[in-house]
């Protein structure tokens, strides 16, 4: 295993963030907490608990989600996707790493930047909401994890993409509506039942309600459903990466 490749790669990725922080850091920080302004002050002190959990609280998980998922795909995508446009992907396909230790470099870089951004809302909650994280080891597990998954998925996202449309395309389109439609502001429970039915086939609502478990030891979804999900996802992930690396797809023509 080549850690210099690994550590050059890692660090380069890492520098862009400190070198863009209003837009990785400040950014996200300020809409979210907008997002608990409006909905946790405004909506919540007119709203009841929620599963026994006052509003407030409540979506706190489904915030830090809806950050960790967007910022792990567009830090991965880009982190890739700018090798690719200025060139230089060919200078690291010709060096002496492997496709694995590439891998490390790009996905690791984009998983750190979104554990720091969910780390960071968390603290920034606490300024707003009084709450209290009942299983800390699987609040930890399940972030990391979804960061790292949702990263690789970024990571393939940026390898497909051909242009800074497409870039864009699957985290507003799809990530982000999909992550307001899985729970993030509400418990399904609170849905009709063909539409508790319909939701079920959204693979965030997994995310959310396990993230949920994880705070308040309250969920949609049976944890145990939720993380064989996850893990499921993350395993195409390696798979389609695999794919990738393996016939070149986009990345070396």
């Amino acid at each position: 295993m080549n850690f210099y490749a690994i550590k050059a790669i890692y660090l380069f990725e890492l520098a862009r963030t400190w070198r863009t922080l209003l837009q990785s850091i400040a950014t996200p920080v300020i809409s979210t907490s907008l997002y608990f302004v409006v909905f946790g002050s405004a909506i919540g002190s007119s709203m009841n608990q929620v599963q026994g959990v006052s509003y407030g609280a409540f979506i706190v998980p489904g915030l830090i989600m809806l950050a960790l998922l967007t910022e792990s795909i567009s830090n991965a995508s880009f982190g890739i996707y700018m090798p690719k446009y200025s060139g230089s992907i060919y200078e690291i396909l010709s060096a002496p790493i492997s496709y694995l230790e590439i891998l490390i470099g790009y996905v690791g870089a984009a998983a750190t930047k979104s554990i720091i951004l969910g780390t960071i809302i968390l603290m920034t909650a606490r300024m707003f909401v009084d709450f209290e994280i009942q299983h800390p080891f699987w609040m930890v597990s399940f972030l990391i994890l979804t960061a790292l998954t949702f990263s690789l998925f970024g990571f393939i996202i940026g390898v497909w993409a051909d242009g800074w449309e497409k870039l864009q395309i699957v985290p507003a389109l799809i990530v982000t509506p999909l992550t307001f439609l899985g729970g993030a502001f509400y418990s399904i429970s609170m849905l009709p039942a063909a539409w508790q039915t319909v939701t079920m086939f959204n693979p965030v609502v997994y995310l959310i309600s396990a993230f949920r478990w994880s705070f308040f030891g309250v969920s949609d979804v049976h944890v145990g459903l939720s993380l064989a999900m996850i893990l499921g996802f993350l395993l195409l992930c390696i798979l389609a990466v695999g794919w990738i690396f393996k016939t070149g797809y986009r990345l070396k023509s």
